[in-house]
């Protein structure tokens, strides 16, 4: 196989997918990378599973060291989405964003443009509900972050309340608050 350029026609920014653990992150992230063109699935606590020793779960309570790996994870998936950007596909990260500091480090760190940030939010009655439900069952009651996430991010991004929609709803709630163009989805293979 002789050498190919990787890198074409950039994609049109980034989709920053955020909101409490049981709203929907994942499940929403891919359905609305499906929906795009040329999109890739940053699911952000993949990039924490990649830590194999050492590593240290966000909690409620104060934690430096899970702290620090919050903005290691978010610097991963900047890069990461960087590159897809470069390679013509539009990435949607999904992640944990209710603070004002992390967002500003997404916005300060990732070299694409713009940044379409989206937080679901179905509020915490409905996501513990949905925590319970999933085959990954949370023991943590994350109910606490979706007051923090209101209070410090309130008037930023697209804000979509998702307790009674659908996926394909949300998603396009999505496309119509942020202007992506939404097209059929590239056929992918995975070997």
């Amino acid at each position: 196989m002789e050498r190919m350029t990787v890198d074409r026609e950039p994609a049109a920014g980034v989709v920053l997918l955020s909101g409490i653990p049981g709203s929907g992150k994942s499940t929403v992230a891919a359905a609305l990378a499906a929906r795009l063109p040329a999109a890739a699935h940053i699911e952000v606590d993949g990039l924490q599973d990649l830590i194999v020793s050492g590593g240290r779960l966000p909690t409620l309570a104060h934690d430096a060291e899970a702290d620090r790996q919050i903005f290691l994870r978010a610097r991963n998936a900047c890069l990461l989405a960087d590159s897809f950007v470069s390679a013509g596909f539009l990435p949607v990260i999904d992640d944990v964003v209710v603070r004002r500091s992390h967002l500003a480090f997404y916005r300060e760190t990732l070299g694409s443009k713009p940044l379409h940030v989206v937080f679901l939010a179905p509020g915490p009655r409905v996501a513990w509900q949905r925590n319970l439900a999933r085959a990954k069952t949370l023991t943590t009651d994350w109910a606490p972050l979706d007051e923090a996430m209101r209070t410090e991010l309130a008037g930023d991004g697209v804000w979509i309340d998702n307790a009674q929609r659908t996926v394909a709803g949300t998603v396009d709630a999505i496309l119509g608050g942020t202007g992506l163009p939404a097209g059929p989805a590239m056929p992918t293979t995975r070997a």
